[in-house]
């Protein structure tokens, strides 16, 4: 399931404005996230699933991808390792999987970065600000 796409054009113009992709099955932590990043000036696409995912990032251009792992039809591991086989992308993971393998499956997968849920504004901040300059 696709949310609603929001251009992105509230919230303060000081930062680097971003077009973010985020997959969340868990829809109030999709939501969440989405007016978090919308009211720090970011452009914001959400799919809910895989299926969604898979369709809407046909759809739309963006610079970054924060995904989940643990998906109701997949994974992001999976899913991710499908989209840079379209084109390169700078992706974060999120997930609840936080031991040293899952860290590793992350970072085999293409991931820059594997943050734990649950999420702080300044841990997502910084992540992205590494992920954007090229650490991670």
């Amino acid at each position: 399931m696709i949310m609603a796409v929001d251009d992105g054009a509230s919230g303060d113009g000081g930062a680097q404005r971003l077009r973010i992709f985020i997959i969340e099955d868990h829809a109030d932590t999709a939501r969440g996230l989405a007016m978090y990043l919308r009211s720090s000036g970011h452009e914001v696409h959400v799919a809910l699933d895989v299926r969604s995912a898979r369709q809407l990032a046909t759809e739309i251009d963006y610079d970054i991808l924060l995904s989940d792992i643990g998906l109701p039809d997949g994974n992001g591991w999976d899913l991710l390792e499908e989209l840079r086989a379209r084109r390169p992308i700078k992706a974060i993971a999120m997930s609840g999987y936080n031991t040293e393998a899952d860290r590793e499956r992350s970072k085999a997968a293409g991931f820059v970065e594997h943050l734990p849920k649950p999420l702080t504004p300044d841990e997502l901040d910084n992540a992205f600000a590494r992920a954007m300059s090229g650490g991670g």
